[in-house]
């Protein structure tokens, strides 16, 4: 995936892949990834693919988005059906504008947005059962296939179903196809910011979604279905105190910084600046003005700083809207250790937590001691004392272009000191988070964005103690990564890598002998419907039930995310 390009509509890319004839689909991996090495420029809203010194492709982007397949042009004999067209389209990020609740989102609030969204149907119609079943195989074909065999023709299959989704009012599903094929090409395409663990969880959401909707009724169906964009309610007017920036770059082309503030009371609001673009957006985001009011607050400020906002428009998620009426000045903002910022990291551990897996905001607020550093396979983690816990602290980001792994490397250094911290929970049988900001190690009353802010080691405590050595990982009590490990083989590898005969015959034992005889079902039924391939009469392999293994691999999947959702209660006590 060139992140060059601009967003490129899945419709688009669906209609391009579907137009070309089988010959030249089979080309169209080579062509994707030729592309994707040439060298463009930006002229206005059209960027210009060289695909040799005499052939260039253009891509017209009116508001930053390709939002028909006429926009895609080729100078090429062959064209318009040559295959350019498709690879181009295939190459570039796919346009997520559709996508409801996400900071992703770059449009502004409008009257509509205020809106109450019309009833619908208690039951899902016959065309939304239809889309549904239209997104569930062409994701479980993904699945099979896996990332090295889901080239660009599957992909385009689970986009064409996205956009039949989105027509029948199946926004989540259809914004979870998207997702799904944006870790798709971050595996394909060696995405330093590429993690197994997104792919493992988009593939989830989307068949979850997929499989549950056809019989879904009342306001099981209405979540299912989800919304066009978040509704903002007006708020009236708020006093905001600034807490941290953390910057935003998704493998579907969309970049910039969202500003975490809090009220009086400790709720929660965000200010947002996301759109397209790529790391050098989400690094110089920070240094944009907001955009909400006349302030000229930078997001880096914000951080730093307070709030007056009159006439507030707030998604349900605490998304401050930017519309026409809004009014906001600066004003004076608090430290960590102040009132009203204070109260934040005096709720007990274990209700933050709580409220973390319910769903609500994931952010913790917690006091640490620094302790040292673990090598894991993702990458080192950051040892830290939380109430007489061991807490994992891991980059929220691993882009090169972010600062993130640095400052993790300098606090490291940084052992015995006492700091306030803000992370992101993630959920695992040991305490585990995202770090996204610290107090800052040497001046007092002060924080540091670690996704923004570079440490030096200027800033680090004199004289501390020299890093500790790394510690062992330390394993599951329970060895549920048996089961976990092949749900993460099978998004990967696709159902090949579970075929083998004989492959980790032992596992189903050992899990049954922990007591985890639920997981080692799950684990036999994935392996088996795995290997189920028959034959016709003449001996020849028949095609494989993809919706068996879709539905097996679904199965282990759920099960092990709320195993460790509940491990991950247990480690924190919750």
């Amino acid at each position: 995936m060139n992140p060059d390009l601009p967003p490129v509509a899945p419709s688009v890319t669906a209609e391009l892949v579907g137009a070309l004839s089988p010959r030249l689909r089979k080309r169209l991996d080579a062509g994707v990834t030729k592309l994707a090495a040439r060298p463009t420029a930006v002229d206005g809203d059209t960027v210009r693919i060289a695909v040799d010194d005499d052939t260039h492709i253009e891509l017209h982007a009116p508001g930053g988005t390709v939002t028909t397949a006429d926009a895609i042009r080729c100078g090429c004999l062959l064209a318009p059906g040559c295959l350019h067209r498709a690879a181009a389209a295939s190459a570039a990020p796919i346009a997520d504008t559709e996508q409801a609740g996400t900071a992703a989102e770059p449009e502004e609030p409008t009257g509509a947005d205020m809106t109450r969204t019309p009833a619908q149907p208690e039951t899902a119609t016959a065309g939304q059962r239809a889309a549904a079943r239209a997104v569930h195989e062409a994701s479980a074909a993904v699945l099979d296939a896996g990332t090295d065999g889901a080239g660009a023709v599957l992909q385009a299959e689970l986009l064409r179903a996205a956009h039949t989704a989105r027509l029948a009012g199946l926004h989540r599903a259809a914004a979870s196809a998207v997702a799904a094929v944006t870790a798709v090409r971050a595996a394909r395409s060696a995405d330093p910011a590429y993690r197994l663990a997104d792919l493992v969880a988009a593939l989830r959401e989307l068949l979850s979604v997929a499989h549950r909707l056809p019989s879904a009724t009342g306001p099981d169906l209405q979540a299912l279905r989800g919304t066009v964009r978040q509704p903002y309610t007006p708020d009236g007017s708020l006093r905001l105190y600034g807490l941290f920036s953390e910057p935003v770059l998704t493998a579907t082309g969309y970049a910039g910084a969202v500003t975490w503030t809090a009220d009086a009371d400790g709720r929660l609001y965000t200010v947002p600046d996301v759109a397209p673009g790529g790391p050098g957006r989400a690094v110089g985001a920070a240094d944009r003005a907001v955009r909400i009011g006349d302030t000229a607050l930078t997001h880096r400020e914000l951080s730093r700083a307070g709030l007056a906002v009159s006439g507030a428009t707030v998604s349900p998620t605490g998304r401050l809207g930017a519309g026409a009426g809004v009014r906001a000045v600066r004003a004076s903002g608090a430290g960590w250790s102040d009132e009203p910022l204070d109260r934040l990291w005096a709720v007990p551990v274990a209700d933050q937590v709580t409220r973390a897996l319910n769903d609500d905001h994931d952010l913790l607020f917690l006091d640490v001691t620094l302790t040292g550093t673990v090598r894991e396979a993702a990458g080192d983690c950051l040892l830290a004392d939380c109430g007489g816990r061991t807490l994992r602290l891991a980059a929220a980001h691993d882009h090169p272009a972010l600062p993130h792994r640095d400052n993790l490397r300098l606090l490291a250094a940084a052992r015995g000191s006492r700091l306030r911290i803000v992370a992101r929970l993630t959920p695992a049988p040991q305490p585990r988070a995202l770090l996204l900001a610290a107090e800052h190690p040497t001046r007092p009353g002060t924080h540091v964005d670690l996704g923004l802010d570079h440490l030096q080691q200027a800033d680090l405590p004199t004289g501390a103690p020299p890093p500790a050595g790394r510690a062992a990982p330390v394993p599951d009590a329970a060895p549920l990564h048996l089961l976990r490990r092949r749900v993460h083989q099978a998004a990967s590898g696709g159902r090949r890598v579970l075929a083998f005969p004989g492959e980790g015959n032992g596992d189903g034992r050992r899990l049954s002998h922990h007591g985890l005889t639920t997981a080692a079902d799950l684990l036999a039924e994935l392996r088996s419907a795995a290997a189920d391939r028959t034959r016709d009469p003449f001996g020849r392999l028949l095609p494989a039930d993809t919706s068996r293994f879709a539905h097996a691999w679904l199965a282990a999947a759920l099960y092990t995310d709320e195993v460790d959702r509940s491990l991950c209660a247990a480690a924190w006590d919750a």
